[in-house]
């Protein structure tokens, strides 16, 4: 007879993880990503438990986007006075004061709403550049770029 494991969040293990954010694809990166901090790739997965890894992602200015999307798509956000409606384009984001915002809000898009939610973004750690706070936990890198080869934009040249 084969029974369901279900975790208890005392039984859960969490991982660090590593991943360089260099030339990967906006939206194929933040499902990855999803996938971890939600706990999908292990086998004892449980839905209403925390059971994901903590996960470090570094270079989050040098992340790409695919067409003209760095141009045309538009962030909307209110400074909270009457009228106070503002909207940026992701290129200007992502060459701001914090573009690490743009990744974790295309994350956080990706997991189910709700008090586990933002218990699950908690463990999400975005950085600009190469330099984190994370050494000690010792990540492990994972090279998303190899998982598929159009996670990474590749830059064509015709007629050489």
């Amino acid at each position: 007879m084969k029974t369901t494991v279900s975790l208890k969040p005392a039984e859960v293990t969490k991982n660090w993880v590593l991943i360089d954010a260099d030339g990967l694809v906006l939206g194929r990166l933040a499902t990855i990503i999803a996938q971890r901090l939600r706990g999908k790739h292990k086998p004892q997965f449980t839905p209403h438990v925390d059971c994901g890894d903590n996960v470090v992602v570094i270079n989050a200015e040098k992340v790409r986007l695919t067409g003209n999307k760095a141009g045309q798509k538009l962030f909307h956000y209110h400074t909270g006075y009457p009228g106070g409606i503002k909207e940026r384009t992701i290129a200007q984001r992502l060459g701001g004061k914090n573009p690490g915002h743009v990744i974790s809000k295309a994350v956080e898009r990706m997991i189910t709403r709700g008090p586990l939610q933002r218990a699950q973004m908690k463990h999400l750690y975005v950085y600009a550049g190469t330099e984190h706070p994370h050494d000690g936990q010792q990540p492990q890198a994972l090279d998303v770029a190899a998982m598929n080869r159009k996670n990474a934009v590749v830059t064509r040249t015709f007629g050489a």
